[in-house]
């Protein structure tokens, strides 16, 4: 059975309390599992950003900022677990071992942030390297990976196929302080490359895009990969 890891970004999952897409989520990750077996890795959102900016407005360092981004991560995933169920471990993976370990139920793994001034995406990217993934899926608040931020520049272009050294190309030199939103971290852009994994970005805003990529073949995102073929239908 196909191993997939999610890199599902808090601010489609979680941009707020009030106005989560858990319940959406969930849905969709029953059916999924059905046809893979399912890692996640669940951002900070928008309520982790909250927290680190006061972190910093009362003098706290970065690293501290981080710690307190990583808690609000795995937070989020214990809600997700919630809304799982049965469907999922009932624990929140702190570590790959532990993720490893928690596969063998058969169950959907769920965690958060580990290491400080790593991204969840990294997180993602190390997890798939780490479990033998045949695919690594980025579901974000964008449809893919621009040549800018499409949020702030109306010129930025949509790049329907990268390799992983593109990938590298467009990432190298972003900051990396905490709470940062870019596409990915230098981190899940050189375990990408070295790893050879398949990479998605697609638009998490809409859960069902998800289904569609991993149980029909069809999308609307950028892939990343050495080969030319879709990585989703092989």
């Amino acid at each position: 059975m196909k191993k997939i890891v999610l890199s599902l970004g808090g601010s489609v999952l979680v941009p707020s309390l009030e106005s989560n897409n858990i319940s959406r989520y969930v849905s969709v990750l029953k059916k999924v599992a059905e046809n893979c077996r399912i890692f996640i890795v669940v951002g900070g959102g928008g309520e982790a950003r909250r927290y680190i900016r006061v972190a910093r407005d009362l003098g706290a360092g970065e690293a501290a900022a981080d710690e307190l981004g990583i808690m609000v991560t795995r937070l989020n995933a214990r809600l997700l677990i919630a809304g799982l169920g049965d469907a999922a471990y009932p624990r929140v993976a702190e570590n790959y071992t532990e993720a490893q370990e928690f596969a063998q139920a058969k169950k959907i793994v769920v965690m958060g942030g580990i290491t400080p001034a790593q991204t969840t995406d990294a997180v993602s990217a190390v997890l798939a390297e780490s479990v033998g993934a045949d695919l690594l899926i980025n579901a974000t608040s964008v449809n893919g990976i621009y040549s800018a931020d499409p949020k702030k520049d109306a010129g930025a272009v949509k790049h329907e196929r990268l390799t992983p050294q593109e990938l590298l190309d467009i990432i190298t030199g972003a900051r990396m302080n905490a709470g940062a939103n870019i596409v990915l971290d230098i981190v899940a852009g050189k375990v990408i490359e070295r790893s050879g994994i398949p990479l998605l970005v697609l638009d998490g805003r809409d859960p069902e895009n998800l289904y569609r990529a991993i149980v029909e073949g069809v999308y609307s995102g950028t892939v990343v990969s050495r080969e030319s073929s879709n990585p989703l239908l092989s």
